[in-house]
């Protein structure tokens, strides 16, 4: 498997009032459902600005919290699994060395990720349960999801299944359908930033790279592979690009290997901007059609763009049986649950060499990180 990197320039209802408790199979999602379930996101919206208009007030001392092991490391960091002394639950922490966001001229974004995961509420995405500061680091605390990274999954299995992608793909489609709706452009989407709940289902993670966008952005930031043409292109865009990181996740999912990828990333870029790539003959002719769709470098053409938006893909073939209501409150028996022992089970992740954090004696880069 080949590796890459990243570059960069109150609980709720999950039923919309079409809810079906059943799990009977639908043949697409009606007009009538989608405005009903539009209906539900505004609720969703409403909560989102208003936690993003407040500034959070926790109930725990950084000082209760035990570090176990390291999770993960990345450009920018290091996710440790930590515990509350004091009742045992279970959370992860992504550690963030000021030193490193100012020389990586990352203060922004890492303000930025702060408060999207302060204020994002979705099934299928991670949130903030707390965060702090001390003189060197700066500590973002959420839920432990003992499953692991989808990559570690899809690098084990080679492929998934095209059951298995579909049940993965339409919850990443309503994950980007909610993000947008709330004005937020993730712009880092591939397996590594998806996690696996330990009931089979996912949850989008790493939001150092989201923004609230109205209008249009130039920013050039991402994974390489999983580029927009019109982004590479500096032309300005907007959620356009999150629709085509979609495609190339669904493409890997089901093949294994991204669609474009070379050794010389200016031949990954010019395969992009010319949107040339080869189908596996395993792919389902269904899946090829909507691959094709969504890996189209004309926008106005492009699903999940056009007039009928995400309906492109919720009524498409491939999602046949898709029932999506029922997805959204995890209703649905998932084709695959990752081996979890326990809560505390780890053996999901890979092993790393343990690192101290140790904070220095004197609080640095202060007017940087003032309204952390």
């Amino acid at each position: 498997m080949f590796s890459r990197k990243t570059y960069a320039s109150k609980e709720l209802s999950l039923r919309t009032d079409s809810q079906n408790t059943t799990t009977s199979i639908n043949d697409g999602y009606s007009e009538q459902q989608q405005q009903q379930y539009v209906t539900y996101l505004k609720q969703l919206k409403s909560e989102f600005d208003e936690r993003w208009c407040q500034k959070p007030k926790y109930s725990i001392e950084f000082s209760e919290l035990e570090r176990i092991k390291t999770l993960g490391t990345g450009a920018f960091g290091r996710v440790f699994l930590l515990k509350h002394t004091k009742n045992n639950r279970l959370y992860a922490m992504k550690v963030l060395e000021k030193e490193n966001i100012v020389k990586m001229k990352q203060v922004e974004h890492t303000l930025y990720e702060k408060r999207v995961l302060e204020a994002i509420r979705f099934p299928f995405t991670v949130s903030m349960e707390f965060s702090f500061k001390d003189n060197s680091y700066i500590y973002f605390i959420m839920p432990f999801v003992p499953g692991g990274e989808m990559f570690t999954h899809l690098r084990r299995m080679k492929k998934f299944e095209e059951t298995l992608a579909k049940f993965y793909a339409s919850q990443v489609i309503l994950a980007l359908e909610y993000l947008h709706f709330c004005n937020l452009v993730y712009r880092d989407l591939k397996p590594e930033n998806i996690l696996i709940d330990r009931n089979g289902y996912l949850k989008i993670t790493d939001f150092g790279f989201c923004k609230v966008m109205r209008g249009r952005t130039w920013t050039l930031c991402g994974t390489p592979e999983y580029l927009a043409p019109e982004l590479i292109l500096s032309r300005g865009y907007g959620f356009s690009v999150d629709w085509w990181s979609f495609g190339v996740l669904m493409f890997e999912m089901n093949a294994g290997y991204p669609p474009f990828y070379s050794n010389e990333p200016m031949k990954t870029y010019e395969s992009i901007v010319a949107g040339r790539y080869r189908c596996p003959s395993s792919f389902s002719t269904d899946l090829r059609d909507l691959i094709r769709n969504t890996l189209q470098v004309d926008i106005t053409k492009r699903y999940g763009v056009m007039k009928n938006s995400v309906l492109d893909f919720k009524n498409h073939k491939w999602f046949k049986g898709i029932e999506w209501d029922a997805i959204l409150n995890c209703k649905v028996t998932p084709p695959f649950v990752p081996k979890c022992k326990s809560l505390h089970d780890t053996s999901n992740f890979d092993k790393y060499n343990e690192e101290p954090v140790v904070p220095g004696s004197y609080c640095r880069f202060e007017s940087e990180f003032v309204d952390f």
